[in-house]
């Protein structure tokens, strides 16, 4: 999921950053953009839906990875001085869908959770309430 939310944002911030681009390779980098982060919501809804019943490690980091993306293009946006304002606008708008994301997958995840059937624990072994029965048991052990 990150090389995914990697590769959307690099290719988005490519169509508004390259000095000499024609309208159509500008175009074209738009539109893979849009493709790929449409992978990576599939991928995200994907991940979210899997049936596990409970909060898995690989769960904490998926949200982790989305949180840290949308940190950093949020810090990107703001903090590099000298960048065009198309830059900047892209890295904010990087930085919304990061964390849109990351909000997405943490409520999609929880709700799958929620919703899968209990598989109720086995009763445990009953305890001999006569002597002829605790006798019996003793003797077959």
């Amino acid at each position: 999921m990150s090389g995914l939310a990697l590769l959307g944002g690099g290719t988005a911030v490519a169509a508004v950053a390259g000095g000499a681009h024609s309208v159509f390779a500008t175009v074209l980098l738009g539109l893979l953009a849009l493709g790929v982060g449409h992978s990576l919501l599939v991928e995200i809804r994907r991940q979210a839906h899997r049936q596990v019943r409970r909060w898995a490690r690989t769960d904490t980091i998926n949200a982790v990875l989305l949180g840290c993306w949308a940190e950093l293009a949020l810090i990107m946006s703001i903090l590099e001085a000298g960048q065009p304002t198309p830059v900047r606008i892209v890295n904010a708008a990087l930085a919304a869908a990061y964390g849109g994301s990351c909000v997405y997958f943490v409520h999609e995840r929880r709700r799958i959770i929620r919703a899968l059937p209990r598989v109720p624990r086995p009763a445990p072994p009953a305890e001999p309430e006569t002597e002829s029965e605790i006798i019996s048991v003793r003797g077959a052990a």
